[in-house]
């Protein structure tokens, strides 16, 4: 399977860059991910659960970083196996380009199944696929943009629209 694609997202190159390699933002972007340790230099290990069609499994596996341009690119590898459902691998060639204000964010994904996860079809593996990587950069979007100025006239936020922590750590910003 392959996919390519790009996400303008409203944040300068260093505050995405940051963001890639934090762990606890990859967390919170990854949909179903229980687990996340570990550092961009040594790499991660995730835990991940999810549901392909009728199969489901905690997928475990362990993701590196290579290609490392620091605030432009690299490329990211990994391999996860889900026990009887199968096992799935693959790696991603990422890249930042400034955008005016922001960022456009490219990849170029390569990805294999194989196990009861292969039997269910390229139609559905693909559209799961397509799924996984849109949620994950819906998540990633909302993680690293600052929160939208509020109207002047609007009631403040709620205490639950305060940036994480790690948000605060990489920006500065979302108190």
């Amino acid at each position: 399977m392959e996919m390519q694609g790009s996400r303008r997202i409203a944040a300068p190159r260093e505050v995405v860059w940051a963001a890639l390699n934090d762990p606890e933002v990859l967390k919170a972007s990854i949909p179903g991910c229980q687990q996340l340790t570990g550092s961009p230099e040594d790499g991660f290990e995730a835990v991940v659960k999810q549901k392909v069609g009728p199969v489901s499994a905690t997928f475990q596996g362990k993701v590196t970083l290579a290609d490392v341009v620091p605030s432009t690119s690299y490329t990211i590898s990994g391999e996860g196996k889900g026990g009887a459902a199968g096992f799935a691998k693959g790696g991603a060639a990422v890249a930042l380009a400034d955008d005016g204000d922001g960022t456009v964010l490219s990849y170029d994904v390569k990805a294999s199944v194989g196990g009861k996860l292969a039997q269910l079809g390229s139609r559905l593996i693909d559209g799961f696929a397509k799924k996984m990587a849109d949620t994950f950069f819906e998540n990633f979007q909302a993680a690293v943009e600052p929160p939208p100025e509020p109207d002047a006239g609007a009631a403040p936020p709620a205490q639950g629209d305060k940036k994480p922590g790690w948000f605060r750590r990489i920006t500065g910003r979302g108190a």
